[in-house]
């Protein structure tokens, strides 16, 4: 798989966003209490050089926060593309960043102009400062909102690795993936629902020879025509061709599924269009119907109520991973 950012975890160590307000009042009443501890024309510079200081450093590290989206493996820049824009992101990440710029220019610019020995004078000046700092906040008021709106959406992306070997588990909804998933990978799967989906991609964990594979089931995106995806849904699809190494396409050939065969034979080739990544086709439900060419036919007999026909879930997981083929090198081998 590509490279990319260190640590896949990326958004959802984002800190919560401030808003405007929030960082006017705790710049605003850290500058009070500087300028209670001194006196005169003094106080007034404290008092500048806190809020100054409180505005701009917050600002810049609502920026710093985030990560280089250009550094970004691709499965994680097109599920943010599709959700928040990364182009309207990084625009607002711009004016917050110009904002943090141009508070602490403002308090370096008003603390020069200061007289000495005129405590009154001084304050008026601190009171322009502070009018100034403001208005630059209220600029960016509606940035700082997006920005937060971006980091609740993506903090709720699936726990994937873009590092880590991958099998995508494909096919119409009802063909025996979902109990394929919980088959093979007990009590290490979790379910959750994502913001591009409207029920919950399960997510399995195994581990063979020291490497750890994930299997991945996306309803509501991998068990459709493009054609009934949303624009969201589309380019979420996009994004999971760049992670998945191997595809698992389930078939339901006795139509029990409520999908006609045509239609998912139909779906297959969508996928095999769409991921660039080889595919083992597999005939769940086989007690019932073996009436497609498949590389692997199984039972599942918690989906059916007929014995248990061909391979065990267990042994098509691990011909999957003997078909990935993935070279590890040990710490102990040169």
């Amino acid at each position: 798989m590509p490279g990319g950012y260190p640590g896949y975890m990326i958004f959802e160590d984002l800190q919560t966003t401030p808003t405007a307000s929030e960082l006017l009042d705790t710049a605003f009443s850290r500058a009070a209490r500087a300028g209670r501890a001194k006196h005169g024309v003094e106080a007034q510079q404290s008092m500048l050089q806190t809020a100054s200081n409180v505005l701009s450093d917050n600002l810049e590290y609502v920026v710093r926060d985030w990560p280089d989206f250009e550094t970004l493996d691709p499965f994680y820049y097109e599920l943010a593309d599709a959700l928040v824009g990364v182009d309207e992101l990084r625009q607002h990440l711009s004016e917050v960043s110009w904002a943090g710029r141009k508070t602490h220019e403002l308090g370096r610019e008003y603390i020069g102009r200061l007289p000495k020995g005129d405590a009154d004078a001084a304050k008026k000046i601190r009171q322009q400062a502070f009018a100034r700092m403001g208005s630059v906040m209220n600029e960016v008021a509606a940035d700082l909102e997006a920005i937060g709106e971006a980091r609740n959406t993506l903090s709720k992306l699936p726990d994937i690795d873009p590092e880590v070997p991958t099998i995508a588990v494909a096919g119409y909804p009802n063909v025996g993936k979902t109990a394929f998933v919980n088959s093979v990978t007990r009590a290490h799967n979790e379910t959750a629902a994502y913001p591009f989906t409207t029920t919950g991609i399960n997510v399995g964990h195994v581990e063979r020879d020291h490497l750890t594979y994930q299997i991945v089931d996306t309803p509501g995106l991998l068990d459709r025509p493009e054609n009934e995806r949303n624009e969201i849904e589309s380019q979420a699809t996009s994004a999971l061709a760049h992670v998945a190494d191997l595809v698992l396409y389930f078939y339901d050939p006795s139509e029990t599924c409520g999908y006609p065969l045509e239609d998912q034979q139909a779906l297959q080739a969508e996928i095999e269009a769409t991921v660039d990544a080889p595919m083992i086709v597999v005939c769940s439900k086989a007690d019932l119907s073996e009436a497609i060419e498949a590389d692997h036919y199984l039972t599942i007999p918690s989906e059916t109520a007929g014995e248990a026909v061909g391979e065990t879930p267990m042994e098509v997981l691990e011909a999957a991973i003997e078909r990935l083929d993935v070279d590890i090198e040990l710490p102990f081998e040169r």
